[in-house]
C-alpha cells in the first residue's frame, strides 16, 4: 500500500520499513523507548521474578525475571480508530 501511494518500489519500501525496525529494536535496548510519531511507543520494561504453576501438576515453579517490551498506542492513533468503529 505505501508503494501505491508513494509511487516508491516495493522492494525500496520493505529496505525502508527493515531499517526502521532495526533502529526501533536497537533504540528501545539501549534508551529504553522509541516513538514511531503519530503510531505509538515501544517501551522496554522489566518482569519479576515469580511463583506460578505447572498447570498439568499443579506443583509450584519459580518463573524467572525478565525483560518485555509493550506497545503504548498514541492517543491520536487511538482517537482515530475509535472514531472509525
Amino acid at each position: 500500500m505505501i508503494s501505491e501511494k508513494t509511487g516508491v518500489q516495493g522492494k525500496q519500501v520493505s529496505e525502508v520499513l527493515a531499517l526502521l525496525a532495526e533502529i526501533a529494536i536497537s533504540e528501545t535496548k539501549q534508551s529504553g523507548e522509541f516513538t514511531v510519531p503519530g503510531l505509538g511507543k515501544l517501551v522496554k520494561s522489566e518482569r519479576a521474578a515469580r511463583v506460578g504453576r505447572n498447570p498439568a501438576t499443579g506443583e509450584s515453579i519459580q518463573i524467572p525475571a525478565k525483560t518485555t517490551i509493550k506497545f503504548r498506542v498514541a492517543k491520536a492513533a487511538s482517537d482515530a480508530i475509535d472514531a472509525i468503529v
